[in-house]
């Protein structure tokens, strides 16, 4: 008996121990919990029972001028995301919603989704409207909710479309308008802070609540007109179609100011289904994005530098051999006629497009007829970078390429090098740079930033406002812009081609076919080029009230300045009808 005591005693004493040691356990936990930890633990409450939500801002939306109006291109539409714990919601039950209202939507695998570990958070569906989203709704399932978005919308389907960009996936915008002012557009995301329940209903209270506002983006008012945006494509289609060309692109512009009133590409895409292009190159606005050489087209330049300079007028005679050799090379002229053997002025020069009349230019730049030197590269390079700004960024308020001049002093081969720079190639430079440095030479001399961003609209009420800063830089004297605009205008007579009589107006142009380097060298085949034509319209007797560029290409296809004339003049036709341009006295 006393044995039997003795062993509950022990037995006893090892239990009251064991007790002791876990309430020294506990409140040594406590202690940590309370005292070390307390902070941490202060936050993990705070965190379970705080919502956290990230405000999204209003895209702006983007508009285009038609009859003197903004009319909006671009919009935004409410669509609902589809949102579900995995844990709660049952995979049947959503498989049922899938199934029956938002398969058209579905974004996700629902095994994928059922099978990952710990996920507590899934977008099932994208883009669902308003009211497939109420019938989401009115299911009555755990844990499914709807977050409303914006989903942007391009009513005018491919209208602009190289101009406008898209949005991706991610409400980030891409190419175009839609990506160079991305932020302008996007505005600035707002948060809330809030003590919620257990259900992740804000209560609204606490001294620690916070409230920012979204900030909505702007709504962006471009300079182009809608209507004659679309008359642009639609032409300029059908000169495709009809054509061995595959792709062409269109910039019309004010020279006087530098507004854009039309940029357009061929061919065109939806951005509201952008992912469906078979050819992502489709995205790439070629009028800003794409340097090359426009050939001819850079005589102007060449001309009125020398012009400028005072070393030519446009009666300034030269021996034309029809050929030039320069650093072994033999430049030739593409039109090769025995009446044009010979002396000639540089008027006939630019008439005819005779290389060897911009290499005359060069040389005469450099003071010395008979030859190219370093004092005419030098001279010709400060007008083409320095004073035209080709093979720089503009300054437009779209995403656009540099390009490049050569220097004109480094490198091998810098006079032949130079001598077809006269006639643009060896250099790269985009088409927004062409027609910026051509509009200097047509309006006066004066250099404008070009710009496509007329102003905002906020509650119906156009606000005009420049998201540029606008050079104004006067390069040329009156004088050499007059006498180019003469020689322009002798290029093509009083008439734009087409048989319609345009007597009234003053139209004047000038071609360029360019040779492409294929494997490193220009291919002398001819089998691949590339035309342009630029020129300006308006009332005789007055400054040129538009400038319009057209470029035609095809891999693999010969595409001369010719086809690009005649989608000139079919253009330059329709801008005098459309807008309604009276002629001059």
């Amino acid at each position: 008996m006393p044995q039997s005591n003795t062993g509950v005693l022990q037995r006893f004493k090892i239990l009251r121990n064991i007790v002791f040691v876990l309430i020294g356990v506990i409140l040594v936990r406590l202690f940590f919990i309370q005292i070390i930890e307390h902070n941490d633990w202060v936050a993990r409450a705070d965190e379970q029972h705080t919502l956290l939500e990230v405000i999204t801002p209003r895209r702006g939306e983007i508009y285009m001028m038609d009859d003197g109006e903004p009319v909006a291109v671009v919009l935004n539409q409410t669509t609902y995301q589809v949102v579900i714990d995995p844990t709660v919601t049952k995979k049947e039950d959503i498989e049922k919603i899938v199934n029956e209202y938002v398969k058209d939507y579905t974004i996700v695998d629902l095994n994928e989704v059922y099978n990952t570990d710990g996920l507590r958070y899934s977008i099932v569906a994208k883009n669902v409207p308003r009211e497939t989203a109420e019938k989401v709704a009115e299911s009555g399932i755990p844990a499914i909710w709807l977050k409303k978005v914006n989903q942007r919308v391009y009513p005018e389907g491919e209208l602009a479309s190289g101009l406008l960009g898209f949005v991706n996936n991610e409400g980030v915008g891409q190419y175009g308008v839609e990506g160079s002012l991305n932020d302008v557009l996007s505005g600035k995301e707002g948060l809330i802070k809030t003590i919620a329940d257990v259900n992740k209903v804000a209560l609204s209270i606490g001294n620690d609540n916070i409230k920012i506002p979204a900030e909505d983006g702007e709504n962006i008012v471009l300079s182009v007109d809608r209507g004659l945006e679309k008359g642009v494509e639609e032409i300029a289609a059908n000169t495709v179609a009809n054509s061995t060309a595959t792709n062409a692109s269109v910039l019309i512009m004010n020279p006087n100011n530098g507004e854009v009133i039309t940029m357009a590409n061929v061919p065109t895409y939806d951005p509201g289904n952008y992912a469906k292009v078979s050819d992502a190159s489709v995205y790439v606005n070629q009028v800003t994005d794409v340097p090359y050489e426009p050939a001819s087209i850079c005589k102007n330049f060449a001309f009125s530098a020398a012009i400028n300079e005072g070393k030519m007028t446009s009666e300034t005679t030269y021996f034309n051999k029809g050929f030039e050799e320069v650093d072994g090379w033999k430049i030739q002229n593409a039109e090769q006629r025995a009446s044009l053997y010979g002396t000639l002025t540089m008027k006939d020069a630019l008439y005819w497009s005779l290389n060897t009349g911009s290499i005359y230019a060069l040389k005469l730049l450099g003071d010395d007829p008979n030859s190219i030197n370093q004092t005419g590269r030098e001279k010709l390079y400060d007008y083409y970078h320095n004073k035209f700004r080709l093979g720089k960024i503009t300054g437009i308020e779209l995403i656009e390429a540099a390009g490049y001049i050569e220097d004109p002093n480094e490198g091998w081969g810098r006079d032949s090098t130079y001598a077809n720079m006269t006639f643009g190639q060896n250099l790269g430079i985009t088409m927004i740079q062409t027609a910026t440095a051509f509009s200097a030479v047509v309006n006066g001399g004066v250099y404008h930033t070009p710009n496509v961003v007329k102003g905002t609209i906020n509650n119906g009420k156009f606000t005009a406002k420049s998201m540029v800063e606008d050079v104004n830089d006067k390069i040329l004297s009156d004088e050499t812009s007059a006498m180019m605009r003469d020689m322009l205008i002798n290029n093509r007579g009083y008439k734009v081609r087409g048989g319609i009589d345009r007597a009234g107006y003053a139209i004047g142009g000038k071609s360029g076919t360019a040779q492409v380097v294929v494997n490193g060298a220009y291919d002398d085949t001819f089998a691949q080029l590339v035309g342009s034509y630029i020129g300006f319209v308006g009332p005789s007797n007055e400054l040129p009230k538009y400038v319009i560029m057209v470029k035609m290409w095809g891999e693999g296809q010969s595409i001369d300045s010719g086809q690009a004339m005649s989608l000139f003049d079919s253009l330059s036709n329709y801008l005098i009808d459309y807008l309604k341009i009276k002629p001059g006295v």
